[in-house]
Order: structure tokens, then sequence, then C-alpha cells
């Protein structure tokens, strides 16, 4: 494949089959696929591998066993291993050999409910060498939401661990787990729980197993041919209702995006290190801490802290240093906090950055100043790159593996080769270049994007309605004259806090269970630390006395329904919502008012003075806030 962006871009737009069976020739295959695109079954339906085999057994076939697959970094426990390639292998083959032995197989869902330690991506990798479909969920989640994910993911096991570490604080798991299966209306078989030192953990005879146990006893367990188009994982991400949604990546299509982005976007080889400071619980997680680097036979780093507070602002820069990192992938809320605790670069100074040589940003639009800062203390390329969960792998980026360097602060950059971006206006007309409309893809997808939503078909197929042959992001952006690509923000109301997918919906849902709350809103309000945070306005019911108590319990309801990642801080308590005449609450003209924008009285408004009322809540807290 040629070096250049344009060059390569352009031919995998002119034809795309050849384009991406060309980059199929990264993945070893079973049976090699001689199909690319195939309407409603997906990329290389005639292809079989393993996407285990691909990510560990063949560095060790090649020789490749005593070189360093994983490296594991947790400041908050103090401990750090290096497992090279042989003991992966050995590792993942055991851990397979342990769910076969519960039973999994083929097909099989297994849920993932674990920390940011080396056994989650053993888990992960094991499913995946059985062809069972593993399902990973954000350690930070409330029973509430593992158990919707535990009835729509129906999964024959659950893996977990006795607790997981937030900075300084012991989080028990199992309670959470316990009270979940309680709430699901699925039963699992077992239970799998891996005892760690800080927090030990009761089993519940019968359903639950240990760890430790069930991987002694086990014996190594081959890989298992898969179809291209099988299912890998299901990866649930928040719909508009609250509903969560299960996107689904297929096997083959996934192997193939990852290699070809690894190489030409992060421009990075076998042997080098990347690390992608995320959760295994997100999308970046996935892609790039499991199945990317290990497939392109890369070192991955697997990082258990904060950017800060483990035990300082220079945690980044001091783990990148020590293991040699190449390639440094982060969310821009993760720098925020990094500047905010130093704002003048003294830790980058003092510890310098190794061998990095790129910095590549995504998870919330990067903001000028914070990119800007970035890149004058640490002296090389901070890229900037917009993706989501149903994309799987960047869709607008500067491709450096390609020779493309080209930046420009606001962009996440051009559209990937394989991604055919429009900008359509409410019509479904494109918009004139710089003007601002929703951010869609032309069908078909390329690989690595979802194939489906789990049980949820209707949901998939809404995605692609509003505009005849595109993909709608649900994003809001333009294009500029010279090409580069501006995701401003989401159209729904899905907001982004720190990186994180959360509904606004879902939020008001629970607030409304409160039995003093009548009616609510709930809108994103920009944040210099963690690009969005909710903001709650709540009416209660008629004859109750709310009292200064109730901000504080909303918020704690929410904590305790959603998980802490919901970031809910301020509840405000007002007469009235503004409404249009047909009983629409306006929540563009609230999020206007709260984000400081000059918001005229809608025409359709029924009640201007409730929206009245919100600017000078708003004003007053901003003048207090600055006195």
């Amino acid at each position: 494949m040629s070096d250049n962006y344009e060059d390569a871009y352009a031919r995998s737009l002119a034809d795309p089959d050849a384009f991406w069976l060309e980059a199929a020739g990264a993945i070893d295959w079973i049976d090699r696929p001689r199909t690319g695109w195939t309407d409603g079954l997906g990329w290389f339906v005639d292809g079989t591998l393993n996407s285990c085999y691909n990510a560990v057994d063949r560095h060790v076939a090649a020789g490749r066993g005593g070189d360093v697959a994983v490296i594991y970094e947790s400041p908050v426990t103090g401990a750090r291993q290096r497992i090279d390639f042989d003991t992966l292998l050995d590792r993942v083959s055991r851990t397979a050999g342990m769910l076969a032995d519960l039973g999994v197989g083929k097909g099989d869902r297994v849920i993932i409910y674990m920390p940011m330690i080396p056994e989650t991506l053993f888990a992960m990798l094991a499913c995946a060498r059985i062809g069972a479909i593993h399902s990973v969920v954000f350690g930070g989640f409330a029973a509430p939401e593992l158990a919707k994910r535990i009835d729509d993911a129906t999964p024959r096991v659950l893996l977990t661990a006795s607790c997981g570490i937030e900075g300084g604080r012991i989080l028990p798991y199992k309670p959470l787990v316990d009270h979940a299966l309680d709430l699901a209306a699925h039963r699992v078989e077992h239970v799998l729980l891996l005892q760690r030192p800080q927090c030990a953990a009761d089993l519940i005879p019968g359903r639950d197993r240990d760890w430790a146990e069930g991987y002694d006893a086990a014996a190594p367990t081959p890989c298992v041919p898969v179809a291209a188009t099988d299912p890998l994982y299901i990866l649930y991400t928040s719909g508009t209702t609250g509903t969560p949604k299960g996107v689904v990546r297929q096997n083959g299509g996934h192997a193939v995006a990852l290699a070809w982005s690894m190489r030409h976007i992060y421009g990075i080889k076998p042997g080098e290190t990347f690390w992608a400071a995320s959760d295994v619980g997100w999308v970046v997680g996935h892609s790039y801490i499991v199945y990317g680097p290990l497939i392109a036979g890369c070192t991955t780093l697997l990082f258990e802290g904060k950017p800060v507070g483990t035990p300082d602002a220079g945690t980044f820069w001091r783990t990148i240093a020590d293991h040699r990192v190449d390639i440094f992938f982060t969310a821009p809320t993760a720098i925020r906090a990094v500047r905010k605790e130093d704002p003048d670069g003294g830790f980058i100074r003092d510890i310098g950055t190794g061998r990095l040589r790129a910095m590549f940003l995504a998870g919330e639009r990067a903001d000028p100043d914070t990119l800007l800062w970035a890149e004058q203390h640490l002296d090389m390329p901070v890229i900037d790159h917009w993706w989501q969960t149903e994309l799987g792998w960047p869709a607008v980026a500067t491709c450096l593996g390609l020779g493309d360097e080209r930046r420009r602060a606001g962009s996440a950059g051009f559209p990937v080769p394989g991604f055919r971006f429009a900008v359509l206006g409410d019509d479904g007309v494109s918009v004139a270049p710089g003007a601002s409309g929703h951010m869609t893809v032309a069908t078909p997808l390329p690989p690595g994007c979802y194939s489906s939503l789990w049980n949820n078909a209707e949901g998939y197929g809404r995605a692609f309605q509003s505009f005849a042959g595109h993909y709608e992001s649900g994003d809001a952006g333009h294009v500029d004259s010279d090409g580069f690509v501006h995701i401003m923000g989401r159209t729904d109301d899905i907001i982004n806090v720190a990186g994180h997918r959360l509904s606004t919906g879902q939020i008001e849902q629970i607030i409304a269970a409160h039995p003093a709350v009548a009616e609510c809103a709930v809108i994103g309000a920009d944040d210099g630390l963690k690009g969005m945070v909710p903001i709650a306005f709540a009416i209660t019911k008629s004859g109750v006395d709310a009292g200064d108590a109730l901000p504080g319990e909303i918020v704690s309801l929410v904590r305790q329904e959603l998980g802490p990642v919901a970031a809910l801080k301020q509840v405000h308590i007002v007469g009235a919502l503004p409404k249009t005449r047909s009983g629409k609450i306006l929540r563009a003209a609230i999020r206007g008012i709260v984000n400081g924008a000059d918001v005229g009285i809608p025409p359709t408004i029924e009640n201007p003075d409730a929206l009245a009322k919100i600017a000078e809540l708003m004003q007053s807290r901003q003048h207090a806030a600055a006195t």
C-alpha cells in the first residue's frame, strides 16, 4: 500500500473491495476471503479466522515468544508486570480452558465486569479464542445498569473480581454483581470471581467459582475457527431512551481495520510500545488496549490509575519514559486534568517523554487551548481524531503512518480512508463548505464498524433511516474550505462527560423517580475539565416542600442508579420548565442559556417567564461564583 494519504483515500473510495481485500493480507486467515462487502451480511463473508490467534499465537509462531506483549502498570497498587507473548499465550489458552470447563462455547455470551488488570485482557482474548462473545461492562456502572446488560446479552457466565480501585478508594465489585443478578430476569449459570488482595469477597455456593482454582485445574485450549462475520463482542453504549444499545462487532472486519489503523493512522511498527490510557470497558480499550496493538505485534500498556493523584500530575510522563512508549493515546479530559495541576508543564520538563513521538486525543472534542498547550510543552505532534463506539476505530484523523502531519486546532483532521463523509442539512442536501449540518458517512461503512445492535434490529436501522444511503452519526459539524473536518457536538440528547457517553433522557428518568419530583430536564453544560457535565432542573410536585436537601438527594439517586460516572453535581429546583405550546421542553434554549449563549425568546414558547427565570438563576450563580 502507498504511504500517501491522498492516494490511499482515493483508492479506498474508487474500489473499496479491492482496497480492503488487500488490507486483509495483514491478517492470518484460515480461509482467506475473496469477497469484500456483501449487503446484509458484512465484510469478508467467505473468510475464516480467529482473532485471538492473530493477537497472540501467530507472534509466538513467528519466533517472537520472548518479546514483551503486555506491560501492566498499577500506580494505585504498586504492581508492575511485563508479560511476553509466550506467557500471554499460556495465560489466555488456560483461561479459555477454564471457560470451556464451565460449558462456554462458540456463540455463548460472557459478561466481563472487571478492573484494569491483566486477567481482564486474558478473559477477553480467551473468549475470542473459543468463539464466545464477550461483553465487557465498565466497573464504574451501578447494579441496575449491569442488570440491563445481563438481561439483554443473556450471558452463560459472568466474570468479575473482588474489587476495583478508584484513585485511593477500594470499590468492592461483588455486592454490585450480586445486586445486579438479583435485579436481572436472566439467570447466569456461574459467576467466576478473581480474589484481589485488596478486598476479599464471599462466594455463593453452587453459582460462584473461584478464579484461581478454576485456572489451576484448566488445560490449555486451542483456537476455534470462526467466520469473519461471526460476532466477536457486544459493547453497550447509552441509548437516547436510557436503554443501552449493544453494539456488535464482527471478527473479520474488526481485525483488518485495526491492523490497518495501527500502521497507517498511528504509524506504529511491530515491537514498538503503544499506550491507550483508557479503560477496557470502553471502545478505546477494546480497540487500542487489547486487540489493535496485539494484532499489530506491538507491546500494549495496561494502566490502572488516573492522570493525576496516582501519585501526581507527572504519572503519564513518568510511565511513558519508564516503559519507552512510542505512541500515546488519551482523552482531552485527562490532559485538561494534568494541565490544571501542572499549568507550566513542570513535570514534562523534569521527567521528559522518552522516545514518545506523538500523542493522539479522542473521546470528546479537543478544545484548541488544551491541544496547543500539550503540543507546546511536549514539542511533538498532538493529534485530535474522532470516532464512536459504533464505528470502532478512527473515522477522522491525521494519518501519521501515511506521511500526513497536517493539523488544525479545533479539527479532528481528514476523513480516514474508507470513510466517505457528507455534511447534510435537515433536508438531506449537502451543505456548503464551512456550513454546519449532520455529520454522516455514506454506506457501506468500512470494515470494523458495527454490523448490528444485539437484539435490536429496529434500533440499528434507525441510524440509517434519516438520510438514505448514509449512517447518521448523531454529531453536528462542518468541513472547512481546506477539507479539515470539525466535529462540534451531539445533535441528540447524548452528552459526552470526560469521554463517557451518557443519555440525558436516562438521567431524567432516574430523577423523575424521586417521590418529590413532578418533572425535570437535564442538559449538557460545557465544562473546562470534562468537556460536558449534566445539569438538572426539577419541578416538585404540588404541595411538596422541597427543602434544601432535595438537590443532594437527587444527586445521590443518580449516583446510585447510574454510578459516579454520571458526574451530576448541579440540581436546580425551579417553578416551571419552558415549553412549547405542544408541551415539549425547550432543552436547546435551556442549554444555550446555561452555556452563556444569547438566547432569544422562541416563537413557539408557551411560558416565556420560565425561560427568563432560568436565565436569572444562571446569572446569579455566575455572579456568586465570580465573587
